[in-house]
């Protein structure tokens, strides 16, 4: 039986527009749903406050093992799953089938966190018992993007639900079921008892409402910078915690010794994954100039060498981009960077929604799709001659995200990495990494640091509680 039935997938009656879910690759009506609108946000909001005090006090073993079904169930749900992925997202299979990997394990170790000390004694001047205990901040506002949908909407939701809170999320419409709807399946069938996890599909006025909310403490966003920002300015109006995984334009060093045979395959893995639709994307190659025109050449020729096409009726490296929108501004900023000056080495050119990967040479501190995050198949390629000037040109970018050094010598890339201001750093490898068990975020324009993943949950999704115990009353001289 399926986990997923289009006649009955939302089950929750909401207010706003229809929506048409739509396969990107060709266009094609995969089914319709209700968007939520600003007063379906306001009732979810009420009922998961409502519902989240009996979780709060529920046995631990008993939300880990609703997190525990839940990781079986992505599993065991894999292929349907999977081919929401492929058709709604436009993900290659691979990529589908590692969003599923990550889903299962973040449910894994979401359900380890609902045993952990939840605190400490501490030393008192009275003579009293005084400890700190982590305590559910109540309900977690999630606002997930469309790029790697799952992941990046259980990877706030698991935490959050295991650790005692209830979850109020909206999916980028696009993306609805496989970042949305199938989370709200999956924990339906392990057993989450009612309330606990809205599913709100919805536009900006809809996230408007979210952040706003007085029941809703806490708001972890993942998006582009801009839209974070005013995240992060209307939370601060409202004294409520934003958690923001924001965009990027990660650099990857290769340093004079590194082996082309090896690194190129890597390089183009980093820029060309997901056709660039991710906030880690190598969005800039920094190329020692001994190694530079073999670089440009061997990396252009592997571009050229990928197919694009319909990933799920097809074998392909990269599927469609997700929308004409952000197809457009991918199209734009490389006609205004080879505008610039910067020289086609490879790509450039799509149909309909299917960008080739591109490969641009020649780039510099004005070139368009050097200096912005593209959020596409693009690899600007640009040149140094020592470790200072490479370090420096890293750190020019208001991003600071993820960073890949390449280099035989790994005392080396790490004394470099030391450097540069970002929150991830890879050596011998390239910028795109995810682990359940690995903090995760950016620092600048990147976001407000590592917020996701192992000890990071805990802050992000609980409030720390001063309590003291005295056995009589305390005295005090009035």
């Amino acid at each position: 039986m399926p986990l997923l039935d289009t006649r009955t997938w939302q089950p929750q009656t909401l207010t706003g527009p229809g929506y048409t879910v739509t396969e990107p690759a060709t266009g094609q009506a995969l089914g319709t749903l209700a968007l939520a609108g600003p007063e379906d946000v306001g009732a979810a909001a009420e009922s998961a406050a409502a519902a989240q005090r009996e979780w709060a006090r529920a046995p631990h073993f008993a939300r880990a093992a609703v997190l525990r079904r839940a990781g079986d169930l992505f599993t065991a749900h894999a292929a349907e799953l999977r081919e929401w992925l492929v058709r709604e997202s436009g993900s290659v299979p691979g990529k589908a089938d590692f969003e599923l990997h990550v889903a299962a394990q973040e449910c894994y170790e979401a359900a380890a966190l609902a045993s952990r000390p939840a605190g400490q004694v501490l030393p008192s001047e009275a003579p009293r018992l005084s400890y700190t205990r982590r305590v559910p901040a109540g309900v977690v506002g999630v606002i997930s993007p469309f790029n790697a949908p799952l992941i990046l909407s259980i990877r706030s939701v698991a935490p959050a639900l295991a650790l005692g809170n209830a979850v109020v999320l909206k999916p980028d419409p696009r993306t609805a079921v496989c970042g949305g709807l199938s989370l709200a399946a999956v924990f339906a069938a392990a057993g989450l008892p009612q309330d606990l996890l809205h599913v709100l599909p919805g536009g900006p006025d809809a996230g408007q409402a979210l952040v706003a909310d007085p029941r809703v403490p806490v708001i972890s966003f993942t998006g582009s910078t801009p839209a974070g920002r005013a995240v992060g300015e209307a939370a601060g109006r409202h004294l409520k915690r934003a958690h923001l995984e924001l965009g990027g334009n990660s650099a990857m060093i290769v340093l004079a010794d590194a082996d082309l045979d090896a690194v190129i395959s890597t390089a183009a893995w980093g820029s060309f994954f997901h056709q660039g639709q991710i906030c880690m994307t190598t969005g800039r190659h920094l190329v020692h100039a001994s190694l530079y025109d073999e670089y440009v050449e061997r990396l252009a020729a592997k571009a050229d060498s990928l197919a694009v096409g319909d990933p799920y009726r097809e074998q392909v490296h990269l599927g469609p981009i997700i929308d004409s929108g952000q197809l457009a501004k991918i199209s734009g900023l490389v006609e205004s960077s080879k505008a610039a000056g910067a020289k086609l080495a490879a790509g450039g050119t799509h149909d309909r929604l299917f960008y080739r990967p591109t490969v641009l040479a020649h780039v510099g501190d004005h070139t368009p799709a050097y200096t912005e995050e593209v959020f596409g198949p693009v690899a600007p390629v640009r040149s140094f001659t020592t470790p200072d000037e490479a370090a420096a040109l890293a750190a020019q970018s208001p991003y600071g995200l993820s960073l890949g050094i390449v280099t035989r010598d790994t005392a080396r890339g790490l004394d470099l990495a030391e450097r540069i201001p970002t929150g991830i750093v890879h050596i011998n490898d390239q910028t795109v990494n995810d682990e359940a068990v690995a903090p995760f975020g950016g620092v600048a324009a990147s976001g407000t640091g590592a917020r996701f993943g192992g000890e990071a949950n805990l802050e992000a999704f609980t409030e720390l509680r001063w309590t003291t115990v005295r056995g009589d009353v305390a005295p005090y001289p009035y």
